[in-house]
C-alpha cells in the first residue's frame, strides 16, 4: 500500500510541475489616445486623476484646428490613430456622423446634460463644452469718439462704421465659419446681400483669429486699426484673467443683439476600430463629469454643458453670453457649407 501511495503521489507531482503555470496580472498602465485640435487644454492634476484611478496613461495627439483634425481622422478611419476624438463642433457635425468615424457610447453623464446641446440622437457623438463666437469690441475707442456701438448686423453697413470691422475667412477659420453662418441663419437667401454690402464699407478680411486679434484689433491685445472683431464672448474674461497689470474691469464687450453670435458647441466621440473600449468610456464619462467640466473655462474658455459644474468667479463676470444665438441645423450646414463658403468667396474676395 506503501509503494502504491508513493506511486501515486509521484505521478500527482510530475503533473503538477509540467502544467502551466499561471501568468500574473499585468500593472502596466494602459495607454489611451486622445485625438484633439490644437485649442484643446486641460490640467495636469485632473488628468492625473483619471490616470490614477483607472491605471492608465493619456496621450493627446493634436492634430490642427477642428477641420484639419477631423479631415485626418476620416482619412485614418481604416486604422485609427487614436481610442477617442475631441473638438468636432456643430458646424462639422454632420460629415464627421456621415463619415461613421464614431462607435455609438449612451454616457450615464448624459443624463444630467441639458437636452438643448444633444444635436446627435445616435450618441456617436456627446456635447462636451459650448461658446459664443460675437463681434468683440474696444470700449475705449467708442467711447473716445463719442461713437455708439452697434446693436445688430444691419448697423455694421452703417457708413460711420465704415473699415471698423475686421472678420476672418470662412475658408480659413472656424471662427470665420461661424460669422458666416450667423448671417446666413439672420439673413436666409439675402446673405449675400448684406455680405456686399459690408464689403463695400470697408470690412477687413484676414486669414485667422490670431491676426485679426492680435494684429488688427485695437483693444490692448492688438493695438491695430480696428475697434471690432469676430472673437469669442469669453475673449473678454480672457483679457481682464490674462492682463500683464491687474484690471478692474474688461478693456472689450461683446455685441450681443439677436443672431449677432453663433453658437459653437464640441462633442466628443469613441472612434471606430479602438482597442480600449472599457477606458475609452470611462474617459468619455470622466469628460462629462464635473471634476473635468469645472477645469475647462479658465484652460479653452468655453463653457461647461454640465450644469452643476461652477464657473470660475473671473469667468462668470467677465464673460458675456446672447440671450438669442443665430441658429442652424447640423444637417443644413453640412448640406451648404461649401457652397456658402464659395459664393461668399466670389462676392467678398474678388
Amino acid at each position: 500500500m506503501k509503494k502504491i501511495t508513493s506511486l501515486l503521489f509521484s505521478i500527482a507531482f510530475l503533473v503538477a510541475s509540467c502544467a502551466p503555470q499561471a501568468t500574473p496580472l499585468s500593472t502596466e498602465p494602459q495607454t489611451l489616445t486622445i485625438m484633439t485640435h490644437d485649442s484643446f487644454s486641460v490640467s495636469e492634476d485632473v488628468v492625473k486623476s483619471f490616470e490614477d484611478a483607472n491605471n492608465a496613461k493619456i496621450a493627446f495627439l493634436q492634430s490642427g484646428d477642428a477641420g484639419a483634425m477631423l479631415n485626418k481622422a476620416i482619412l485614418t478611419k481604416e486604422a485609427p490613430l487614436a481610442d477617442v476624438l475631441f473638438g468636432v463642433d456643430n458646424t462639422f457635425l454632420s460629415r464627421a456622423l456621415e463619415a461613421g468615424i464614431f462607435e455609438a457610447y449612451a454616457s450615464p453623464e448624459l443624463a444630467g446634460i441639458p437636452d438643448a446641446f444633444k444635436l446627435d440622437p445616435s450618441n456617436n457623438t456627446l456635447p462636451v463644452d459650448y461658446g459664443d463666437v460675437c463681434i468683440n469690441y474696444d470700449k475705449a475707442y467708442f467711447v473716445d469718439n463719442a461713437l455708439a456701438v452697434p446693436g445688430s448686423l444691419e448697423d455694421l453697413t452703417n457708413p460711420k462704421y465704415e473699415s471698423l470691422l475686421v472678420v476672418e475667412n470662412p475658408a480659413t477659420s472656424s471662427t470665420g465659419l461661424a460669422f458666416l453662418l450667423a448671417t446666413v441663419a439672420h439673413f436666409g437667401d439675402s446673405y449675400l446681400d448684406y455680405w456686399s454690402s459690408l464689403k463695400t464699407n470697408g470690412v477687413v478680411i484676414v486669414d485667422g483669429w490670431e491676426t485679426a486679434y492680435y494684429t488688427n484689433f485695437s483693444a490692448s491685445s492688438g493695438r491695430g486699426p480696428q475697434p471690432m472683431v469676430v472673437s469669442y464672448g469669453t475673449s473678454p474674461a480672457a483679457e481682464v484673467i490674462f492682463a500683464e497689470t491687474p484690471l478692474d474691469d474688461a478693456p472689450t464687450a461683446s455685441i450681443l443683439g439677436p443672431d449677432t453670435c453663433f453658437r459653437q458647441i464640441e462633442f466628443v466621440g469613441i472612434l471606430r476600430g479602438t482597442q480600449s473600449r472599457p477606458l475609452a468610456e470611462k474617459f468619455v464619462d470622466f469628460m462629462l463629469s464635473k471634476q473635468f467640466q469645472e477645469d475647462m473655462p479658465m484652460q479653452m474658455f468655453v463653457y461647461p454643458v454640465n450644469p452643476t459644474a461652477a464657473l470660475p468667479d473671473a469667468f462668470a463676470k467677465y464673460s458675456q453670453a446672447p440671450e438669442q444665438t443665430a441658429v442652424l441645423s447640423p444637417d443644413a450646414i453640412s448640406a451648404n457649407r461649401d457652397k456658402w463658403i464659395q459664393e461668399w468667396t466670389d462676392i467678398v474676395m474678388k
